[in-house]
Order: structure tokens, then C-alpha cells, then sequence
């Protein structure tokens, strides 16, 4: 583990496997609740250390981590590919986000500034000015999921650099070692000691880093369920959740088919559908849901599974053979209540196959769950106002894409649905790392990409001049 910026061992330890052949590949520490209440302790004192830190220095730091993962690029893509399943094609585009990432934020780091204006909205206030300034909220505390775990936890560790925060993260115990060797790039940096620790631990031990009153800010990416459930624990402090989804992807009929079939699959089941914003609706125009049927169909036939190192594969193992067990059962419930499977629908121990369903009833989970497999439903609309009022069906809220050519569409799109993002002619899966980036309703609160999750980090300050 990480303890206050510096290497520690301990006895208890969890064990970590090849998520393709099961294989033990490492291991980490497992902390101890004396062990958090000591990096709480460190981050708390190093408060003050990391704000005092100037613009330059924190884009020095953030540089460095910038240079750090170009060189071992390839060594974190496959460290990424082993831990996580995912294809090393998709790893390797994992550490590119991440070194967006870090950039962005060195860049930003320079540029948090503030404004100037006059008070003379009255007699009282003729001769005042304020000044507004954003300074570092305090010690943050960073929870984060198995299925990206070097660029979902760059979304917060970068800003929270750039902004002059401390900070204490805890990986998902699927996916620890990434992070860690993350964690071997933070400490050769110029960090004030105790200005960040890296944690694995249970559930139950992590609980004062959701409950403790010295932790200002609480960053939570994963499950619905968990994330507002820590919202309630969290006492006073501020909570942005990144949480599920069941995005929806509405095809326009004046669309190019071709192209549109590929982005599907893709959306569908890039890093076999594990993803919060991976294609799980898709809503087409009735009159070119035939063609497009058949394109996916087709599409979904030409993926490999198979051992995710090897550059040909394309569909990789789920997390573990009980979540694949787990979309095995949805599809089955499915199935028994009407929908139709188009193709795939069968598990391979821990692979699902790439599968595309039709008739898939409103109540399903498949349809009003988050999926988090390779599975995504197919549904025809008659107009486009019906296509937006399915979409909006929903109590997930995250992004959602919309394939269309009138450019009337594409607003209304805009104003009408209820989701942090709309992509428009691509998928919902689709992120660049300086947009800001979150859901509404079920899928969360507060904005990620750099420049929001440095105002989120940060507290405006007033200063009054009176002359």
C-alpha cells in the first residue's frame, strides 16, 4: 500500500488473479482501520502543505506523472489487460485517456482563477469591489470501480493535484495493482509528505473514508445502490457520485447503416459491456430496423473471444464467472418472459457472449437494470418524440446517444433528454476527458472532467474592498 505517500507492507495481504486463466498474479496489502486513520491524519496535516503549493509546482508534479506513464505505457496496458480482462488493445487506450488525463490537469493547474466585480448595485456599495478566488476544498477521499482503474481514478487524483488537495484512494479489491503501480509514479513526485496514500480494504473498514469529519470531499464511482447509500453517511461533506446506467441510443432513419452498425457494436460490447455508459437500448426508426437487425447481427458474429492479450481478440471475460453467471440468468428471465434472443445469449465460463435481444419487456432487467455485460435490446419508434419518451423511460440518467441528420432532432435531443450528456452521431459511450462528464436521477450528482472536478475540489472565497 501507499501510506501517507510512502511504501508500506503488511502481513494480511489479497491476493489478485489473471482475470482470463484464474492464475494468482500478485499481490497487495490489505489496510488495517489503524492504517486509514493514519492517512486520514497525514492528508489532514498536509493540507495546508499541498495548498500552499503554486500554480508552477503542482503542473511540475502532474508533468512528471505525465512523463512516468509514457515511459511504461506498455507495462501498465498489460498490467490493465492481466487484472482487469479487458483486451490489450482496449488497456492500451485506457493509459492514453490516463495520460490525457494527467496532462489536462498539469495545464489546468496554472489557470484556476477568479473574477472581479463592482458591489454598486446600491447607494450603500458605491465605493466596493469583490474579489472571488477558489481555493482547495481539504482532504478528499476517492472510491473507485474495477472496470477502469487507472483513468477513473486519474479523473480524480489529477484535480485534486491540480487543485492543492490531499487525498486518500481506495481501488476496487478486483482490480488493485494498476493503482499501485500508479502509486509508484505519485512518490517520485515532489508531493508534500502525507499529500496522498492509496488503500485496499473491505467494505466495512473503509467506513471513515465516507463518515470522517476531517475528509471535505467524498468522489464515489460505481454502483447505484452503494453510491447513495454512502451519500447518506457522509455527513456534511461535499458527495459527487458517478454512479450506473442503461443508456439508450436512438437511430434517426436518415443515417448511414454501415456506420452506425459499427459504432453499435462497439458501444455494445467494448471491454464486454462493463461499462456505465456501454449501448444498452437501442431505440431505430421502424423503417430501418430491418437493415440494421441484420448489420448487428452480423457485426456481433465477427468478434472474438479469447485470451485478451492476444492483439485479435475483441470480446474479453467479464469480472468474474458470477457476473457472467448473473447476465446469463437476465438473458434466461428475459427470454422466459417473451424476448427474443437475435444472437449470442450463451456463457462460457467467464465469457458472455456478444448478444443483441429483441422484444424485450419494459420491466426486464435487462431493460430497466444496468446490464454490465455484453447484452444490449433492440425496440422500434414510429416517431421521434415516442423514440425520446423511451429514453427518458428510465430511472438511470447518464449519457445517451442519438444518430440523426436533421439538425431539428439533434436539439430537441438536447433539450429533452434527461441525461448528463448527449452524443450526438455516436454512442453514449463515447468520452473525451476535458468535457464534463455525469448523471442525472439515478446516475448521480456532480460533474467529473478536469476542469469541473477542479471546481468541485475547490471553494469560492470572497474578498470585499471598500474605499
Amino acid at each position: 500500500m501507499f501510506l501517507a505517500g510512502r511504501p508500506v507492507e503488511r502481513a494480511a495481504a489479497l491476493s489478485v488473479e489473471n482475470k482470463f486463466s484464474g492464475e494468482r498474479i500478485g499481490a497487495v496489502s490489505t489496510a488495517s482501520n489503524a492504517d486509514i486513520d493514519s492517512a486520514i491524519k497525514a492528508a489532514w496535516e498536509a493540507r495546508r502543505a499541498t495548498r500552499a503549493l503554486a500554480g508552477h509546482e503542482r503542473r511540475d508534479i502532474l508533468q512528471r506523472v505525465v512523463d512516468g506513464l509514457s515511459k511504461r505505457s506498455e507495462e501498465f496496458a498489460q498490467l490493465l489487460t492481466l487484472e482487469t480482462g479487458k483486451c490489450v488493445r482496449e488497456a492500451r487506450g485506457e493509459v492514453a485517456r490516463a495520460i490525457d488525463t494527467f496532462r489536462l490537469a498539469s495545464e489546468e493547474s496554472t489557470r484556476i482563477g477568479g473574477e472581479f466585480f463592482p458591489l454598486d448595485i446600491s447607494p450603500r456599495a458605491a465605493d466596493s469591489q469583490c474579489v472571488v478566488g477558489r481555493f482547495p476544498a481539504g482532504v478528499c477521499s476517492f472510491i473507485t470501480p474495477f472496470n477502469f482503474p487507472l483513468n477513473l481514478a486519474a479523473h480524480k487524483i489529477a484535480p485534486a493535484i491540480a487543485a492543492g488537495c490531499p487525498w486518500i484512494l481506495k481501488p476496487s479489491p478486483n482490480t488493485p495493482l494498476t493503482s499501485m503501480l500508479l502509486g509508484e509514479l505519485l512518490a517520485d513526485t515532489s508531493l508534500p509528505e502525507g499529500g496522498f496514500s492509496i488503500l485496499v480494504c473491505d467494505n466495512d473498514a473503509a467506513a471513515p473514508l465516507v463518515e470522517d469529519e476531517r475528509i471535505s470531499v467524498l468522489s464515489f464511482t460505481g454502483s447505484t445502490r452503494v453510491g447513495w447509500g454512502l451519500r447518506e453517511r457522509a455527513g456534511r461533506k461535499r458527495v459527487l457520485l458517478e454512479l450506473g446506467g442503461n443508456a439508450a441510443c436512438i437511430v434517426d432513419r436518415d443515417v448511414d447503416l454501415d456506420h452506425v452498425a459499427e459504432r453499435l457494436t462497439f458501444g455494445a460490447f467494448y471491454q464486454a459491456g462493463q461499462s456505465c455508459i456501454s449501448v444498452q437500448r437501442v431505440l431505430a426508426h421502424r423503417e430501418i430496423l430491418d437493415s440494421l437487425r441484420t448489420r448487428l447481427i452480423a457485426a456481433a458474429a465477427v468478434l472474438k473471444m479469447g485470451d485478451p492479450r492476444e492483439e485479435s481478440t475483441t470480446l474479453g471475460p467479464l469480472i468474474s464467472q458470477r457476473e457472467a453467471e448473473r447476465v446469463e440468468q437476465w438473458i434466461a428471465a428475459a427470454v422466459a418472459a417473451g424476448a427474443r434472443v437475435l444472437c449470442g445469449g450463451r456463457r462460457h465460463g467467464r465469457f458472455a457472449e456478444a448478444t443483441w435481444m429483441e422484444n424485450v419487456a419494459a420491466d426486464a432487467q435487462l431493460d430497466c437494470e444496468e446490464v454490465f455485460g455484453p447484452v444490449a435490446t433492440l425496440r422500434p419508434f414510429d416517431d421521434f418524440d415516442e423514440a425520446l419518451h423511451q429514453a427518458n423511460a428510465s430511472r438511470y440518467g447518464l449519457q445517451a446517444g442519438v444518430f440523426t441528420n436533421n439538425l431539428m432532432h439533434a436539439m430537441r435531443a438536447f433539450r429533452e433528454l434527461d441525461v448528463g450528456g448527449v452524443i450526438i452521431n455516436d454512442v453514449p459511450s463515447f468520452r473525451v476527458d476535458n468535457m464534463p462528464y455525469g448523471g442525472v436521477k439515478d446516475s448521480g450528482a456532480g460533474r467529473e472532467g478536469v476542469r469541473y472536478m477542479i471546481e468541485e475540489l475547490t471553494e469560492r472565497k470572497a474578498l470585499v474592498l471598500r474605499s
